[in-house]
């Protein structure tokens, strides 16, 4: 039963993200104060991406670094830089609007990437290991990219962060990894069972980051532009990510990993950074990121998977020809 209701939810991903944001948005008022919860869903989808990784696999994916490496090398350093040059090309003068979309794309990868690596099945070792590290390095890596890139000086509660972090990443992690070890799940499938509810706290997620955005988000041209420059630059961190892994010539499950760890941005961190060191202004492009990185993970996902898999077919059909 869960399996069946899990499966469908997988194949109607591309959809139930951008209704989701819909229903944010136009249930504003009555479900933005569920903000409290997200940390909790956020941990237990954690928890339930991190079922299935193994202290082997991790160790593995250490001795191969160079997936790691290369995405943290395009989310700090080549999305900001690109960041700055687009803002500059499409916002000359707009000093605050060019600041929000700098800082869009200077904070770390989203903890939200396990549950869609899970969903495609990526490599969800390599992905825990980019999540954490690039988490853990941001309290460093933010105010100094904002520093460089437009001069401001901006001092990230570390305490607050690394809280968060290790609320929201380390403990569900290590309890994900540990029930792969615990006698009584041995014989049950823990992943698949906890895999629609985890679903169903993202599209919950979704709804609730939309109608915190919604109060900043009034339809008019200014809008359109920054939400076609945010969709853009967020479009070229998924395909970054997918031309990464092809430039390594890596197996298909971490090409997967790269395309949502390049490709996805904690907003939250990115929205507090925007709303307590800046105007009001500043925090518009990094709340358009909320409306649409979830609903580019789903349409990229299905799009690289059903690529992936037509080329292995293409393969095999090759290798029973000769």
């Amino acid at each position: 039963m869960l399996k069946t209701i899990n499966s469908q939810l997988e194949k109607k991903m591309p959809y139930l993200t951008p209704i989701s944001v819909i229903v944010g948005l136009l249930l504003a008022d009555a479900i933005s104060s569920w903000v409290i919860i997200v940390p909790w869903i956020f941990a237990f989808i954690t928890l339930s991406s991190s079922v299935g990784v193994k202290l082997e696999k991790m160790k593995n994916a250490l001795l191969h670094p160079g997936p790691i490496l290369l995405s943290l090398i395009i989310i700090q350093v080549i999305m900001p830089c690109i960041a700055y040059v687009v803002g500059h090309m499409f916002f000359s003068g707009e000093y605050l609007t060019i600041v929000g979309i700098i800082i869009a794309f200077v904070i770390p990868t989203g903890v939200i990437s396990l549950m869609w690596v899970s969903i495609y099945k990526g490599n969800t070792s390599v992905t825990l290991l980019i999540v954490l590290i690039n988490t853990l390095l941001s309290p460093l890596l933010i105010p100094f990219s904002l520093q460089v890139l437009v001069g401001a000086s901006v001092e990230v509660n570390t305490t607050s962060l690394m809280s968060s972090l290790f609320f929201m990443i380390v403990v569900p992690s290590l309890l994900g990894i540990a029930l792969n070890y615990f006698p009584f799940t041995k014989q049950r499938d823990v992943k698949s069972t906890l895999a629609p509810f985890s679903k169903v706290g993202l599209m919950l997620v979704i709804g609730i980051n939309a109608s915190v955005a919604a109060p900043v988000v009034t339809f008019d041209t200014g809008l359109v532009k920054i939400a076609f420059v945010i969709f853009l630059l967020a479009s070229s961190g998924y395909l970054l990510g997918v031309l990464a892994g092809k430039m390594l010539k890596i197996n298909n499950d971490v090409v997967i990993s790269l395309l949502f760890n390049c490709g996805m941005r904690n907003i939250s961190v990115g929205a507090a950074i925007a709303i307590l060191y800046f105007p009001p202004q500043v925090s518009v492009p990094v709340v358009m990121g909320t409306l649409f990185q979830q609903t580019l993970a789903a349409i990229y996902g299905r799009i690289l998977v059903t690529y992936l898999k037509k080329k292995e077919s293409t393969k095999q059909a090759l290798k029973i020809v000769n």
